[in-house]
């Protein structure tokens, strides 16, 4: 049975079974390959997208369990990388490999999208789930300190 998902706006009916893992069918089937796989196991934060905003490892989550929610990947966050976050990130250079960068990128920006100006604790909590093996923390924590300014400042 087709199942209708909403990536980025965009509405796409996939004939998949319902317990194929969402990240599965982004990349292969849809083809949205910015977001990674990792670990396979939710822990490391490369596969996270929004899941009606909220972020979301799509490694474990399956895909009938999305349909009806919107799901956005990291090309949907801006069309042209001008997400404050985005804008951010290459600002201070943050990725060195850059293989964690697009979870990294959505979960800074889930956060910000609920918390406009977080602490650094509140960074540390939010971001404590997606790893970054090149060791990026100060620059990541920077980079959402600097998205947080960007976004009060064009919303006043």
């Amino acid at each position: 049975m087709p199942l209708k998902l909403t990536v980025n706006n965009v509405e796409k009916t996939v004939d998949v079974d319902p317990d194929t893992p969402l990240l599965w069918v982004l990349r292969d089937v849809l083809h949205y390959t910015g977001t990674k796989y990792g670990c396979g196991m939710g822990l490391c934060g490369a596969c996270t997208v929004h899941l009606d905003g909220k972020p979301t490892r799509s490694c474990l989550t399956r895909a009938g369990a999305a349909e009806g929610k919107a799901i956005t990947t990291i090309e949907g966050l801006s069309a042209d990388g001008s997400h404050p976050v985005q804008v951010a990130w290459e600002a201070l250079d943050v990725p060195q490999c850059g293989y964690c960068q697009a979870g990294q990128i959505m979960a800074a920006a889930a956060l910000l999208a609920n918390t406009p100006h977080p602490s650094d604790a509140e960074i540390d909590t939010a971001m404590s789930g997606n790893l970054c093996r090149c060791g990026t923390y100060p620059r990541i924590r920077q980079a959402i300190h600097e998205a947080a300014a960007a976004v009060s400042t064009t919303n006043k």
